[in-house]
């Protein structure tokens, strides 16, 4: 019997606006004991399904069964499901900051966790949580027991809530996009640990994601959702292999590990549709090349293959192989005759350590950076989190003053100028941040926030800043008649376009992208890559690029510098770091890696049988 089993779930969501249909009758069964991936743009609904299943959209109606262990979840009472998540299920948020109580210590949180649910002395639940700290990867666990979320990073706040999920031994864990913002090695440290969970204990895992490469290495079966819908369900091997479904080889093209190094990454054309409105026909079809008359008009069925795939689709035999090509380094640029943007010296960073009542000392972030990035460069940054990869794009942008060195941009040494210099200075290296949303105002209509570098710097006002605005939004891929909304109302990949128009707009000789890609689903992430390499092409931008996605690294950049605790271990020629990696903490990185599978051909795919779908 699955663990989990879900049939013709459906899931409605009453709004303002109207009803959103998030989930449109899904069935899947989850068997003991095996990894199972769902995947997916966002807005899918692969979250809102997990919620649901849960019981955390209260206002939502859903229909259909859920079956866990037998029991119906849907028909519970809220005391016997709340009594269940944690004991029996155990979830993983996306976004650990929002997760945690900013008020209380993560031990403490940990702590209630066991407390809710089991009868044990504070000392003991105290050494279970210390444990298992150590395991998910915090380094002096017993210390950090006390520590606040805030005093973590966003690598170190994920590992915190997974330790949380995994400390009553759950039979089902649903891990909804836990590795989004850790680094290749960290992420591998969790799909270990999970993997160790299901071997000692049995538990089952449903990973959330919109990494496929990391699903292509762990998932036994996966789903492939699109606006609500399962597109592609099965085993993984044959879906990976060769999708039978349009979209699902879509999503694997988008993966910039099989393109030419700077090449034009194949993303899928368009975004996904509203929510509020049920079309006649297939979802996908607008967005479709392989769409036929059929698509337009009517649902597709449910086809079922031999290898045991099934899809929601016309097609009989699935999509040919899309036209990928693998690296290639001949696309790199030369910049070794450019002059100099940014200049890095001997940069050392130390922040004070104690306080009051702590013995006085020095923490040490940055030691001995020297790097320097040539006009139309672009400097990729990776490391582990907490490797000070961007608290130096903190002391490169002025916002943080080193504690010895020098940093120079164009020539000019930043600590030696005044407030009127610096000032001038400021308009030649802009910032774009990881999380667009929280970096943008929600209360600020959109035009405004991209305008403010011309307001706070004088450069134009009126009528002329409108037009500049819009011109910058029409630059990036925005609609100019989108000047008056807010941030709430855009996409994810919209909101990382409007940060990288706000960078745009004094024209600066230094742009830094602060893991710009890694929160955005892969056909976004292709669009956005697409967006950098036609601006810096077009405007001979020069760029400093901070991530922990290697195939991205690999792709988008000239050099790489690689970073591990504070300082640069290794700093060569992009595909040099790649193919003759010299310093082994590079290995081990490389080592950790995992793209997915370049997808093949499908159209021999063996049909078994042909059921019409009906709508719940």
């Amino acid at each position: 019997m699955p663990v989990l089993e879900a049939r013709a779930l459906t899931v409605s969501i009453p709004t303002e606006d109207g009803i959103i249909h998030a989930v449109q009758n899904v069935s899947f069964a989850i068997e003991a004991g095996e990894v199972f991936g769902v995947a997916g743009e966002s807005g899918s609904g692969k979250s809102v399904m997990m919620q649901a299943i849960l019981g955390l959209l209260p206002n939502a109606e859903i229909s259909g069964e859920v079956l866990f262990e037998g029991q119906d979840l849907l028909k519970l009472p809220p005391r016997t499901l709340r009594q269940m998540r944690g004991a029996r299920i155990g979830m993983i948020f996306q976004d650990p900051l929002s997760s945690l109580h900013p008020y209380y210590t993560i031990g403490s949180q940990i702590t209630e966790a066991i407390a809710v649910h089991e009868k044990v002395s504070p000392a003991a639940a105290r050494s279970r949580a210390i444990e298992m700290l150590a395991k998910v990867g915090i380094a002096n666990a017993s210390e950090r027991f006390d520590s606040f979320p805030h005093q973590f990073s966003g690598g170190m706040r994920q590992r915190v809530m997974i330790a949380m999920a995994l400390i009553l031994n759950p039979a089902l864990i649903i891990a909804d996009e836990p590795t989004t913002a850790l680094d290749v090695t960290v992420q591998a440290q969790i799909v270990d640990l999970l993997g160790k969970m299901r071997d000692e204990f049995g538990t089952t895992v449903v990973m959330i994601t919109h990494d496929l490469g990391l699903l292509a290495s762990i998932a036994d079966r996966i789903m492939v959702m699109y606006a609500g819908n399962r597109m592609e369900y099965g085993p993984a091997a044959p879906i990976f292999a060769a999708p039978a479904h349009p979209y699902t080889a879509g999503l694997l093209r988008s993966s910039p590990a099989h393109y030419a190094a700077g090449a034009e990454v194949i993303a899928i054309p368009g975004r996904p549709p509203s929510l509020l409105h049920k079309p006649a026909g297939c979802v996908f079809a607008p967005r479709c090349a392989n769409a036929l008359a059929s698509c337009q008009t009517e649902h597709p069925p449910i086809r079922r293959f031999s290898d045991g795939v099934q899809t929601l689709c016309w097609l009989e035999a699935g999509p040919a192989a899309p036209a990928v090509r693998q690296i290639d380094d001949t696309g790199r640029g030369s910049h070794e005759t450019a002059p100099v943007v940014l200049d890095v010296r001997d940069v050392e960073l130390s922040f004070p350590t104690g306080g009051l009542f702590g013995r006085a000392g020095k923490f040490q972030v940055l030691k001995d950076i020297n790097l320097s990035v040539r006009r139309g460069e672009t400097l990729g940054l990776v490391g582990e989190s907490g490797c000070g990869k961007s608290t130096l794009a903190r002391v490169i942008a002025g916002l943080i003053a080193p504690s010895s060195g020098t940093v120079l941009l164009d020539g000019i040494e930043m600590s030696s100028l005044d407030p009127a210099g610096w000032r001038e200075t400021r308009k030649h290296v802009q910032l774009v941040f990881q999380d667009p949303f929280g970096s943008l105002n929600p209360r600020r209509r959109v035009g405004a926030i991209i305008g403010d570098p011309f307001r706070i710097h004088g450069v134009a006002a009126g009528a002329e800043r409108k037009r500049r605005v819009q011109e910058l939004m029409e630059l990036v891929g925005l609609n100019p008649e989108h000047y008056n909304r807010f941030p709430s109302e855009f996409s994810g990949g919209q909101r990382q376009r409007i940060g990288i128009a706000r960078a745009l707009a004094l024209n600066p000789g230094l742009i830094i992208f602060d893991e710009p890609v890694s929160a955005l689903d892969v056909s976004i992430q292709a669009q956005i890559l697409n967006l950098m390499r036609d601006l810096q092409q077009r405007l001979g931008l020069t760029y400093l690029f901070i991530s922990h996605d290697l195939a991205v690294v690999r792709q988008v950049c000239d050099r790489i510098a690689v970073m591990d605790k504070g300082q640069i271990v290794e700093l060569a020629a992009a595909e040099d770091i790649y193919t003759r990696p010299q310093h082994a903490y590079t290995r081990t990185l490389l080592a950790a890696s995992v793209v997915p599978p370049k997808p093949q051909d499908s159209s021999d795919r063996q049909l078994v049988e042909t059921t019409q779908w009906v709508a719940a």
